[in-house]
């Protein structure tokens, strides 16, 4: 099983997790989806996490996360949890630690327009990483839609690729 948590502004519908809810369906996984009828403040994502991540056992479930929902790397990381962090909020000490203790795969995708990304901590971390030159919090080209086509099919690429390597 994998759950799909939103960001802040991103929803489920949006490019990076739709497809990549697709591409887990397609590759035969049962994909649970998250949807916020109000985006949660950072305390309240907290204080819902056990309600997401209880039910998940290490290895058996896979966490795909955007941007605000990534401040939950720190829980999966205590469960072994394996991940696809979609543009995580490496700036915050608690997920940039999470990021760099994960022993579970962890994929970290991010760009190198997004404010939120830190490339030096993407690649101390020591996991998979996907860095996009000129790719914004988004994960977009602004003002570039064939390149953010190719961003799009760049992370679905690494994130079939990781679903490859899991047992």
């Amino acid at each position: 099983m994998a759950t799909v948590l939103p960001g802040r502004g991103y929803s489920c519908e949006a490019p990076l997790l739709h497809y990549t809810r697709l591409l887990l369906r397609t590759r035969g996984w049962t994909v649970r989806t998250v949807r916020w009828p109000i985006p949660p403040t950072p305390e309240q994502l907290l204080d819902l996490a056990p309600d997401l991540l209880d039910a998940m056992h290490a290895r058996t479930h896979l966490v795909v996360a955007k941007s605000l929902s990534t401040r939950l790397l720190p829980l999966a990381v205590q469960r072994d949890l394996p991940g696809i962090w979609l543009t995580p909020l490496l700036r915050e000490p608690a997920v940039r630690d999470a990021a760099e203790r994960a022993s579970a795969p962890t994929l970290l995708i991010g760009g190198t327009a997004d404010p939120y990304w830190d490339p030096d901590t993407a690649r101390r971390s020591g996991q998979q990483v996907v860095e996009v030159t000129g790719a914004d919090h988004s994960m977009e080209i602004a003002g570039d839609l064939d390149a953010s086509l190719r961003v799009l099919q760049t992370v679905l690429t690494a994130v079939g690729d990781l679903l490859d390597d899991l047992p």
